[in-house]
């Protein structure tokens, strides 16, 4: 029998992903660790707290320390002020809820949302493992695709990366409530969800008001110019990528245009209304656009917020 001591593990079943596809994780696996590692090394961790407090030890008191640290216990035992030293539990649980969904195909550039959304959760994960704490993903459409349990480490990241890129949903549609429905059952521990979507879906509010109740929940909601600006092109055959419908228009027509243009932005205004009832913070983002300028700023935001 040949010995295969010493000889790396693979990761993927090399012989069932496409080359390309396995390029593509490679490269995504590389631009995201770095960019992570030399821009978005301290924002993740400002921004998302751990679970709280431990105590770790008592030192001698030096001055500037805060009186209210003083352990008076310590302190009457030695003649001398002793102040009690914590350190912050940083162990996080973080869920990428990840939208699969036909419409994630659609990109109007040289980026698909869901290449986006594969970068996007790839440099979330690796924000997570620098840290310490332990990432997760839940693909769905409308249906629960692929569950990934939380884990640390690269390897695992990898794989979150490749489930982006290459699984293979059977289902079509969106269903956000079914999706939520499913994180509200089966975990329990609080942790951090990014709920990451176009959010072409209606009917949820029910299920995302108590997820918000149990997590930290962020929606992070992927567009493309294409959803909201129909280019002057004549006749053209739309297609629903998601019921597989298709309809004939004629973009010509200055209000086809303008009515395609009203439906999609009362769908994200309805969206944007839900989120601020619910009092939660979304992180718009768009296929073809840099995502990193605009996730620093949501992180810096948001520990601004924790410090007031």
């Amino acid at each position: 029998m040949p010995s295969h001591r010493g000889r790396r593990p693979r990761l993927y079943k090399e012989a069932m992903i496409p080359t390309e596809i396995l390029k593509q994780i490679r490269r995504i696996e590389i631009r995201t660790s770095h960019l992570v590692d030399d821009v978005l090394a301290g924002q993740y961790h400002s921004a998302f707290k751990g679970r709280g407090m431990a105590f770790e030890e008592v030192r001698p008191y030096t001055p500037g320390d805060d009186v209210r640290a003083i352990d008076w216990n310590v302190t009457a035992r030695a003649g001398d002020p002793y102040v009690k030293l914590f350190r912050e539990e940083r162990e996080l649980s973080v869920i990428l809820l990840v939208d699969l969904s036909a419409s994630q195909s659609i990109g109007s550039g040289e980026q698909s949302k869901r290449e986006l959304v594969a970068e996007l959760g790839a440099t979330l994960a690796y924000s997570a493992i620098r840290n310490q704490d332990k990432v997760g993903l839940v693909g769905f459409t409308n249906e629960i695709e692929k569950v990934v349990p939380v884990r640390k480490g690269s390897r695992h990241v990898l794989r979150v990366i490749r489930e982006l890129l290459y699984c293979q949903p059977i289902g079509r549609g969106t269903d956000i409530a079914k999706a939520l429905e499913h994180l509200n059952r089966t975990v329990k521990r609080r942790s951090v969800v990014f709920l990451i979507s176009d959010f072409q879906d209606d009917d949820y509010e029910i299920p995302l008001r108590i997820a918000k109740r149990r997590h930290d929940v962020i929606p992070i909601v992927i567009n493309d110019d294409r959803e909201f600006d129909l280019p002057n092109v004549g006749l053209i055959e739309l297609l629903d990528a998601e019921t597989g419908r298709t309809v004939l228009v004629d973009t010509s027509n200055a209000e086809h245009r303008r009515r395609f243009a009203r439906l999609a932005n009362q769908r994200a205004a309805d969206r944007d209304a839900l989120f601020k009832k619910l009092r939660i913070d979304p992180l718009p983002l768009r296929a073809g656009q840099d995502f990193v300028e605009p996730l620093r700023r949501y992180f810096d935001k948001r520990e601004a917020r924790q410090i007031r």
